[in-house]
């Protein structure tokens, strides 16, 4: 209601969202550096009760050419897809942007299925040890950023379909399509360190 009928978002309160939205995105780039920091610092000095070994024994991880590689692929596209919808919208193109942002939803839903698709046929529990420990809590609170991100995003779709975001109105929408590619990045780092690295 302030920045579609009242006029209330001007330059200076535009530049206080984005400023605000910047910090939560550092902010929560040091919550995952931790989860990142826990699971390398267990990998590069394992416990002599797990075996002196990492992953433990007993514990079978997963191929990072299976399910992960089809994650990565998804938020891959997603990212590609929500920066369609961006230049789209950048240069009037309704259509094009409503279309791109659906996709993106639709990649995001697929990610978080295939997600918990996984968890599903886990050989192992968040309780086994503390590799299971930190690859649940690291993919997890991942995937808990992801659905939030697709709900910002659905929360766009519904405003585009209403036409609350214009080429010159869109800061909701820009500080959303940071979160996702916030999201992508986070993935790409877990997939590397949690799935090839770890193995």
């Amino acid at each position: 209601r302030e920045g579609c009928y009242s006029g209330s978002h001007n330059f200076e309160v535009t530049d206080g969202f984005k400023l605000g939205m910047i910090f939560f995105i550092l902010s929560e780039c040091f919550f995952f550096l931790g989860i990142f920091w826990a699971y390398l610092h267990l990998a590069e000095s394992p416990a002599v009760e797990l075996g002196g070994i990492w992953p433990p024994s007993g514990v079978g991880v997963f191929d990072p050419k299976g399910i992960p590689f089809l994650n990565t692929i998804l938020l891959v596209s997603s990212g590609v897809s929500v920066t369609w919808t961006h230049h789209a919208i950048e240069l009037g193109d309704f259509k094009s942007s409503l279309l791109s942002l659906l996709f993106t939803v639709i990649l995001g839903g697929a990610f978080t299925v295939f997600q918990l698709l996984e968890y599903y046929v886990a050989g192992f529990t968040f309780s086994c040890s503390s590799y299971s420990s930190v690859y649940f809590l690291g993919t997890g609170f991942h995937g808990l950023h992801v659905i939030i991100g697709r709900a910002l995003l659905i929360i766009c779709l519904f405003r585009f379909s209403y036409l609350f975001i214009s080429p010159n109105h869109r800061v909701g929408f820009e500080c959303s399509v940071w979160y996702w590619h916030f999201v992508d990045v986070v993935w790409f780092c877990l997939y590397l360190v949690f799935y090839w690295w770890g193995v």
